[in-house]
């Protein structure tokens, strides 16, 4: 595979990826609907957490190379 055809195809998966990850991340902010779903501060603190160390881990691999986790979210 060349360096244009390696280029072309990390700009396809990432837009692709990217695109994705904003549209959950804004599901996610639909869950903040007090009239449909019942939460707690501390649930709500356990998903942000959460997710930060997510993107800190994914920064991480493209400046030190760390592994995946393959940790699974869960609340309770």
């Amino acid at each position: 595979m060349t360096e244009r055809d390696k280029r072309a195809k990390f700009v396809e998966l990432a837009e692709n990826r990217v695109n994705r990850a904003i549209k959950d991340l804004r599901l996610i902010g639909n869950l903040s609907n007090r009239s449909a779903y019942t939460f707690t501060d501390a649930d709500i603190g356990k998903i942000f957490r959460v997710l930060q160390k997510e993107l800190d881990s994914a920064k991480g691999r493209f400046s030190r190379g760390e592994k995946n986790r393959d940790d699974e979210f869960r609340i309770g």
